[in-house]
């Protein structure tokens, strides 16, 4: 048997073997951004806005390239702000699945915006969080008084760029298979939702009904028009079969599909484990889409005359088994409300990230949240994921609702590839 079987053979026994039960001690790094009570030294946000997301390679974007996908939301974080771009300090982009965390790529579509050559920047690729840890980057350089503005936000093309496209299994250690957790970095992600779904005894049919709610309500969120402050229209070149080129405007995500209820989502079958619980239905759809943020210190802000439409009070990062990934939300979010000196009950909006029902509805069970405080305007398993940029979306979704509702504040948060959680606490203005 060849490394790559030996690997293969070695992960599966693992989980034949493992006790999901069992659940390693997580550890956090944080920050508190901002304290209680306004001052001049907060770090605010002033902008954050999104492509529409569509699907991984059927979708509107499927050739539309990263670069491209940022250059809309970085030129119209600018047109709504009206900040000067030679006051912007630095730029982080998330990404997960381009060569070299897209790097390069990101820094051209910040010149394909026709923002300056002299604003640095840099990428960062924090699983699923890069995003949010690009905000979190930011929200400290601000706070440590290494610049006053800055920009943060993510991108991913699944279509062009699709999972595991940049790991060859054939390079990696044969030796990682002597060390569990190593070796567990190596599942598939819908294995590790069929962990926790039975560690923690979450039932296939409130998988279905979580992707039913999913879906409804994002499609409300459409039909009312709560998504369109959010949302950057973006205008793509499709080629007919004569070989010409027709212009075309996407506005809307593609993802939330009508008709879709726990009755039809209970015939799927499940995706990666026979016997299992996670099927296509009740995952996150792969997606393509880009989102920015632009925030700054207070002080700044006021002087600059940028709109502060809320505060960012907080942040956490914290290590869980990769075997159970997904139960990154349920130990982050209580680090990140700690910090910000609130409660569960205190928070109005919680931006959970599905990237599985069953991890989603794991967190929510153990954090005791209530199902009307959660991802009002429906979550990934409707909207879709594009792991690279889903951060900065969801605060993108999480302030207009915020606004809409006149309610104060919220939460973003999601599990990472390998075993992690993040969490962000909001303050709306």
């Amino acid at each position: 048997m060849n490394r790559v079987g030996k690997i293969a053979s070695h992960v599966n026994a693992s989980l034949s073997e493992q006790d999901p039960s069992l659940v390693s001690q997580a550890t956090a790094g944080t920050a508190c951004i901002c304290a209680p009570e306004k001052s001049d030294d907060d770090v605010v946000i002033c902008c954050a806005v999104r492509t529409p997301l569509t699907k991984a390679k059927r979708g509107s974007f499927n050739n539309t390239s990263p670069e491209e996908l940022l250059s809309w939301v970085f030129r119209e974080v600018v047109n709504r702000t009206k900040v000067n771009p030679k006051d912007i300090g630095d730029i982080q982009i998330g990404n997960v699945l381009q060569p070299g965390a897209s790097g390069l790529t990101s820094r051209m579509g910040q010149f394909m915006a026709e923002l300056p050559y002299d604003i640095p920047l840099s990428t960062v690729n924090r699983q699923c969080s890069s995003s949010l840890q690009a905000t979190a980057n930011i929200a400290a350089f601000i706070k440590a008084g290494v610049i006053d503005v800055g920009l943060a936000g993510g991108v991913e093309n699944m279509s062009m760029f699709p999972m595991m496209a940049t790991i060859d299994i054939t390079k990696l250690s044969a030796k990682i298979m002597d060390y569990p957790n190593a070796e567990a970095c190596l599942l598939p992600m819908g294995l590790t939702s069929e962990n926790v779904a039975a560690a923690y005894g979450i039932s296939r049919d409130r998988q279905d009904q979580m992707a039913e709610d999913s879906h409804k309500k994002a499609l409300a969120a459409q039909k009312n028009g709560w998504f369109k402050e959010e949302i950057v229209p973006v205008t793509i070149e499709v080629k007919n079969k004569d070989g010409s080129v027709t212009k075309k405007t996407i506005t809307e995500d593609e993802g939330p599909r009508g008709g879709t209820t726990k009755e039809s989502l209970s015939k799927l079958k499940p995706a990666f484990r026979a016997g299992g619980s996670t099927t296509a239905g009740n995952s996150s759809q792969v997606t393509d889409g880009a989102a920015m943020v632009l925030l700054a210190r207070r002080s700044a802000a006021k002087k600059m005359g940028l709109p502060i439409i809320a505060r960012f009070r907080s942040f956490a990062c914290v290590g869980v088994d990769p075997k159970l990934m997904g139960i990154g939300p349920a130990f982050a979010i209580p680090v990140a409300l700690e910090k910000a000196g609130v409660t569960i009950d205190d928070i109005d909006i919680y931006e959970i990230n599905e990237a599985f029902a069953s991890q989603a509805t794991m967190s929510i069970d153990h954090l005791k949240i209530p199902m009307e405080k959660l991802n009002p305007k429906g979550g990934a398993i409707a909207l879709g994921h594009p792991l690279g940029a889903t951060g900065a979306r969801q605060i993108a979704t999480l302030l207009p609702e915020l606004k809409r509702t006149g309610k104060k504040l919220g939460v973003t948060s999601m599990c990472l590839g390998s075993g992690m959680g993040a969490a962000s606490v909001i303050e709306a203005e």
